[in-house]
């Protein structure tokens, strides 16, 4: 295999979790009969440009269908991080009326909405059918299709360049990154931004997150790879922000090259730190498949003893993270015997590959578990807060990465 952005050679392997499902391939009560698809899931450094990638076996088409499960208005911590966010760039940007917003994965319209409610004309790019149609519900325009160079040209044709362009976590669900990055660039107004977030690599190794490695995402993104790839498009990345969002990520703010502002020096202090932390080092990627392997056993060992002292443990949020987790562990319904979840379009189904049923939270007041693991450990601050109440307070809150501790 050869690196998906530049072509050179891949020959370091960074993480081998051996095969899996996709994490969002939620099953019906009927499916659990028939044949399930797994893919390796393997990922690779490109030495060259230091692009982190998974091994290519999985399509697009194939993870993201119609039936794609994950609506981004679930969580309401999200919610609030969408609406910071809007109120910022629109001050920031002097956004209004005669501005025009583009959102690539609008999802289910949690961000664009903000942008309706404040009469910014926007448009959100989505292909899955479940979500676009929940937007489109709230009065949001959506395109139903992928996104990359081509529909970005037609869009430009149409005379709908944007003066904003948002990518939140997508960048890392592209499997043909310079084609999306292209489009980015033609679908841009001249003087115009584009942000991105995504989950940074740093923290990815520093905290052993090997939980945010499933098919949906391709890429795992230092800002030095993503440096290169826009150069290579010819955007540039003029400031970045450090966010604390799923487990920690970075916000980058591209702009054409030939733009005249002037980089921040937030841009270089986030070069600075990933030197430091050795992103272009071949060194920094040896060893992490030992520490991987050391969560998965201390995860084994928890659930085991767990249930030899007679205690019940459930868990919390049927996430893409915790079927990597529990399938890379082999934990199955003895060990796990539900997991709860607030999403209803993942109630009554089971987790992928685990086969673990997922239940209402409602379940949680009923069974009253001794301990409640919660597999999304980005959003457990809101979970407990959710829970607590109704579970009293002899419960125990738990998380698994980057080892077991109580909450």
């Amino acid at each position: 295999m050869n690196c998906r952005h530049c072509g050179h050679p891949l020959t370091l392997s960074f993480l081998d979790l051996g095969f899996a499902p996709p994490s969002n391939a939620y099953l019906n009560p009927a499916d659990l009969t028939q044949p399930e698809r797994y893919y390796p899931l393997k990922l690779f450094v490109c030495d060259e440009c230091w692009l982190v990638q998974t091994e290519d076996y999985a399509s697009r088409e194939a993870l993201f269908d119609a039936d794609y499960a994950y609506f981004s208005s679930v969580s309401e911590s999200w919610l609030e991080h969408a609406r910071r966010y809007a109120s910022s760039i629109t001050d920031t940007l002097s956004l209004d009326n005669r501005s025009f917003v583009i959102e690539v994965a609008s999802n289910d319209g949690y961000l664009l909405r903000n942008f309706v409610a404040a009469d910014i004309p926007c448009l959100g790019i989505e292909p899955t059918a479940s979500t676009a149609a929940r937007a489109e519900a709230q009065g949001i325009p959506v395109i139903r299709e992928f996104f990359g160079e081509q529909l970005a040209r037609t869009l430009a044709a149409e005379g709908k360049q944007a003066d904003l362009v948002i990518g939140n976590n997508v960048f890392a669900h592209v499997p043909d990154v310079t084609d999306f990055t292209l489009g980015l660039k033609t679908v841009l107004k001249p003087g115009g931004t584009v942000t991105l977030e995504f989950p940074h690599l740093v923290c990815l190794i520093d905290e052993g997150q090997f939980d945010t490695v499933y098919h949906e995402h391709f890429s795992y993104f230092s800002l030095h790879a993503v440096e290169h790839i826009f150069a290579a498009a010819g955007l540039r990345a003029y400031r970045v922000e450090q966010l604390k969002t799923h487990g920690g990520s970075l916000r980058v703010y591209g702009c054409h090259a030939e733009d005249t502002r002037t980089d921040d020096a937030s841009v270089e202090r986030i070069r600075m730190l990933e030197r430091e932390r050795g992103i272009a080092q071949r060194e920094t990627y040896e060893g992490f498949q030992s520490r991987v392997n050391t969560t998965k056993n201390g995860l084994l060992r928890f659930l085991i003893e767990s249930q030899e002292a007679g205690l019940v443990v459930a868990a919390y949020g049927a996430a893409a993270k915790g079927n990597t987790l529990l399938n890379y562990a082999g934990v199955k319904p003895d060990l796990l015997p539900f997991v709860c979840d607030f999403a209803p379009s993942k109630q009554g189904k089971f987790m992928p590959g685990s086969h673990i049923p997922i239940v209402s939270p409602t379940e949680l007041a009923r069974v009253k578990p001794d301990i409640v693991l919660i597999l999304p450990w980005n959003i457990s601050d809101e979970i407990i807060a959710q829970q607590s109440a109704a579970l009293g307070p002899d419960v125990r809150f738990a998380v698994a990465m980057p080892e077991i501790r109580y909450l």
